[in-house]
């Protein structure tokens, strides 16, 4: 291909969002190394949107996702956020831990006792003191990254699938990459989208990689009692967020929150990590005989300080990161989308954005 303003690679939700919205002013290449998008992290998410969820600069770039998700574009074909709440529950000796949550996010209703059991009846009675966030909802991963597709595609943008990045080396031009299957493609800049790979790919590329560790996360589906009307519940998390679960197809999608350092890889669940999760879970929810009827593994991406990594390297020209969103990929997508593509072309950062931005950059990681 000839012409090519930008090379992003892979079709995750970050990849494919920020492809769609670089593809409006520059002409994009996405390469994908499966056969279809999202097929790791942001195929196995938990696929919720939780404005109160992880530290204060992913808050912001969630909150800057909300009306791309309440209101999407006619390119979405699908309702994209579906309203479900969100409760974090706790012992009474956790007071502690939930006045600390209250205070960093003042717009938390706090619950005690019997109001804890009106949204969830079974809670267990040891659980008396909850904060509930009204802004949370489930998300439509599917929608979301056809939407996107559906985006880019209209813009002139191509996608290349089972396209395996063997190597990059930096020319006069900008960037050579070149696939497994013989091709070499040339672009000005590059966008490292690639998830878990992403320093697999910086060190492709001829840089040192960021620390990005990639840690395995586990989840499972519980078929909940024939009473229990689940689909009103919030989604419940316990406030060392040792565990969350929440409706999904008639069933519980549970998960103990595990983090456990892994290669890049097509994860698999471990038994011991399901058993985990049914007993976390238990201990939140009367359900004695609860057992795990699908299983399943994803990876979540993380830089030694947690926090995203968006932005030019200053090592190289041309070379763009778009890594380490840490399970928060999807539901900041939008925003980070965005944030990619004026840092890329150069553009004025949004104002909401503008307090964090050097805690994004991949610079404080050098």
């Amino acid at each position: 291909m000839t012409g090519l303003d930008v090379i992003v690679i892979g079709g995750g939700v970050a990849g494919i969002s920020a492809a769609a919205e670089l593809s409006r002013r520059c002409k994009v290449l996405l390469l994908e190394r499966e056969s279809q998008p999202g097929y790791h992290s942001s195929g196995r998410s938990a696929a919720y949107f939780a404005p109160a969820y992880g530290n204060d600069v992913v808050q912001v770039l969630t909150r800057e996702s909300t009306e791309d998700y309440q209101h999407p574009k006619d390119y979405f074909d699908d309702q994209l956020l579906e309203p479900r709440a969100s409760l974090f529950v706790a012992e009474a000796k956790r007071e502690d831990a939930i006045a600390t949550m209250q205070k960093a996010q003042p717009w938390l209703q706090r619950l005690e006792g019997e109001a804890l059991r009106d949204l969830v009846p079974p809670l267990n009675a040891s659980l008396s003191i909850g904060l509930l966030d009204p802004e949370g909802g489930d998300l439509n991963v599917h929608a979301i990254l056809q939407g996107y597709q559906r985006k880019f595609r209209a813009h002139g943008g191509q996608i290349r699938f089972d396209a395996q990045v063997v190597a990059i080396e930096s020319k006069s031009a900008g960037w050579e990459v070149k696939l497994e299957s013989g091709e070499s493609i040339h672009a000005p800049n590059i966008v490292n989208a690639a998830g878990a790979w992403a320093d697999q790919i910086a060190s492709v590329a001829g840089l040192q990689g960021l620390g990005l560790q990639p840690k395995r996360r586990t989840a499972c589906l519980v078929q909940p009692k024939p009473e229990w009307q689940t689909q009103s519940w919030p989604m419940v998390i316990d406030i060392d967020e040792t565990v969350y679960f929440k409706h999904e197809s008639g069933q519980l999608m549970v998960s103990p929150a595990d983090e456990t350092d892994s290669p890049p890889c097509d994860a698999q669940p471990e038994e011991l990590d399901v058993a985990i999760a049914i007993d976390r879970y238990q201990r939140v929810i009367d359900h004695g005989d609860a057992k795990p009827s699908h299983t399943w593994a994803g990876l979540r991406t993380f830089a030694p300080d947690r926090t995203f990594v968006v932005g030019p390297d200053p090592r190289t020209e041309g070379f763009f990161w778009l890594a380490g969103q840490g399970g928060y990929g999807v539901q900041s997508a939008p925003a980070m989308a965005r944030l990619a593509t004026q840092l890329v072309l150069g553009q004025p950062i949004s104002d909401a954005v503008k307090p964090v931005l050097h805690r994004i950059l991949p610079d404080r990681l050098l």
